[in-house]
């Protein structure tokens, strides 16, 4: 069924957060904590996986190395335009807008909205999977993130509230939409741009299980342009 991953990921936030926000006294931060590092494990060895496989090749029992300037460029080219639209910035104002329509006086809608938006539709996760989907027919990856998304969300509603499920559409429209251009545009891709739109892809993941895992701040939506750069360069290269 085409558009599967992106049906099936919409329905698991919205269910995630709905039983979210009937754990009312939200999950005790032990609880959240093991929670979101056993997540942000599991999305690291993804974005390793993701990786290995479109860098390392096997040739005559050989195993060499592809790809390095490829992923180079893409993330120093589309840190540049990501910072210059700043996209988490744009999410930010999404969020504003959106409790200002639905009149909501909850006090962490945005947070929630923002949070929660951040985590499960900018990560790289939705573009490698959505490409996936379109080119492939293949919803694996999104079917994996829709599980993912369903406990990440759970957590989030339990405590920041009900702009946590308004995150569902963003990422119903996101992932759809790039599922539709990516089936549009299949007749146009190689195999080696879609190889390589792939690992590039699958290094952003492995910067959002960082970012679950270790707290860090890497600021992986302002990076995602990076994921359309080896579009760019085949031209070039």
């Amino acid at each position: 069924m085409f558009g599967l991953g992106t049906i099936v990921n919409t329905i698991a936030v919205v269910v995630g957060g709905i039983i979210g926000l009937l754990l009312k006294n939200g999950l005790k931060n032990r609880y959240q904590e093991t929670i979101m590092q056993g997540i942000g494990l599991a999305v690291l060895f993804v974005g390793i996986s993701g990786a290995m496989t479109g860098m390392l090749k096997i040739s005559k029992s050989i195993i060499e190395s592809t790809g390095s300037l490829i992923l180079v460029l893409s993330l120093c080219f589309g840190a540049l335009i990501g910072e210059f639209i700043n996209i988490e910035k744009r999410i930010e104002q999404f969020g504003f807008y959106l409790k200002s329509k639905v009149k909501s006086n909850d006090s962490k809608f945005i947070e929630g909205f923002v949070s929660t938006s951040l985590v499960i539709c900018v990560g790289a996760m939705a573009i490698v999977g959505s490409f996936q989907d379109g080119l492939l027919h293949d919803p694996s990856i999104l079917i994996s993130k829709a599980v993912m998304d369903f406990v990440i969300v759970m957590v989030f509603a339990s405590t920041l509230g009900v702009g946590t499920i308004f995150s569902a559409i963003p990422i119903f429209v996101y992932q759809g939409l790039l599922t539709v251009c990516a089936s549009f545009l299949a007749p146009y891709f190689t195999m080696t741009m879609i190889s390589n739109i792939s690992f590039v892809g699958s290094v952003l993941i492995f910067a959002v299980g960082t970012n679950l895992c270790f707290h860090t701040k890497i600021k992986v939506g302002n990076l995602l342009p990076a994921v359309f750069m080896p579009l760019l360069l085949a031209l070039f290269m």
